[in-house]
């Protein structure tokens, strides 16, 4: 045992998002249906593009693999809730916090990561669609792929480390329904300094760089499809990243939200319950934007069922 009131952390109590009895039947319920939806929801598209060969395109190429991060994403933090739900136990073991913890950045830096990808790819289309397949060539979309979990990786493996050398003491509630990365280094007894300055560099590196990409991407495209003489034109330019629109705002407004919301509310179950948006919503959502509005899914769609 270390000095004072430190000693090894073997687990951490997951307060939730509520403590009212009553409530965890209808949370159980609730997020078990959202996380088979989310799941459904982004396998059929996931399935619906490798069985389709019009749509063996980079746009759903990325797609995919935003549909498989939306998978992983969800399933890193939603069934170990589920299950201490159903055993009405809110542990979880520094491990299981830890390895948690990680998968949830790598996933949520892969999306944001993901969707910028998008907008260069929706960009070159609209803006060079002469060169558009000499641009986006197998290769070049294989190493923009490669590049994007490389960071992700990078980043969450940085972080990870770094909350491996802090020390806790003895409270260990975290007052969230997973382990979220502020939440436990606000535990630790140790000096977290270059934990909050990687935060602050890390919230940079994925939402203020990969936003100003697809800002720039957008900005080009907006130039560009105004120039179009023909109303019909200028619609169907647009149209073809309305969805992939969707989800940034989406992704990008949740998130923003709740971190804005956070800084500004001391209370953090409140803060819990928002997050809820861009962790469970969100990517239960992203499959019905690009199904709904995309003709070419609803008919790769409709191939898949018949």
């Amino acid at each position: 045992m270390a000095p004072g009131n430190q000693t090894y952390v073997s687990e951490f109590i997951l307060l939730g998002l509520s403590d009212k009895a009553e409530l965890q039947p209808l949370l159980f319920g609730l997020f078990l249906s959202m996380d088979l939806i989310t799941f459904t929801g982004n396998l059929l598209i996931i399935l619906a593009i490798i069985m389709d060969s019009h749509l063996h395109t980079p746009m759903y190429f990325f797609l995919s693999n935003l549909s498989f991060a939306d998978i992983c994403f969800t399933f890193t933090i939603v069934p170990k809730m589920l299950l201490n739900i159903q055993m009405q136990n809110k542990v979880i073991t520094y491990e299981e916090c830890i390895t948690q913890m990680y998968f949830f950045m790598l996933f949520g830096a892969l999306d944001s990561f993901l969707l910028t990808v998008m907008a260069y790819d929706r960009f070159v289309a609209i803006c060079h669609p002469l060169h558009y397949k000499v641009i986006m060539n197998p290769k070049f979309c294989g190493l923009l792929l490669l590049t994007t979990w490389l960071l992700s990786v990078l980043d969450s493996l940085l972080h990870g480390l770094m909350v491996l050398r802090l020390s806790f003491c003895t409270d260990l509630e975290i007052p969230h329904f997973f382990c979220e990365l502020n939440q436990v280094i606000q535990l630790a007894c140790s000096d977290t300094f270059l934990n909050d300055l990687l935060i602050q560099f890390s919230s940079g590196f994925l939402c203020v760089i990969p936003l100003t990409g697809i800002l720039y991407s957008y900005t080009k495209i907006v130039s560009f499809i105004v120039r179009i003489p023909s109303t019909g034109g200028k619609y169907k330019a647009f149209s073809t990243c309305g969805s992939h629109l969707s989800v940034v705002a989406l992704f990008y407004g949740t998130t923003l939200g709740v971190y804005l919301s956070s800084a500004v509310t001391q209370n953090s179950r409140e803060s819990a319950v928002a997050s809820v948006m861009y962790t469970v919503v969100t990517p239960m959502l992203n499959p019905f934007i690009y199904s709904l509005r995309n003709k070419d899914i609803k008919q790769a769609l409709r191939k898949l069922f018949c």
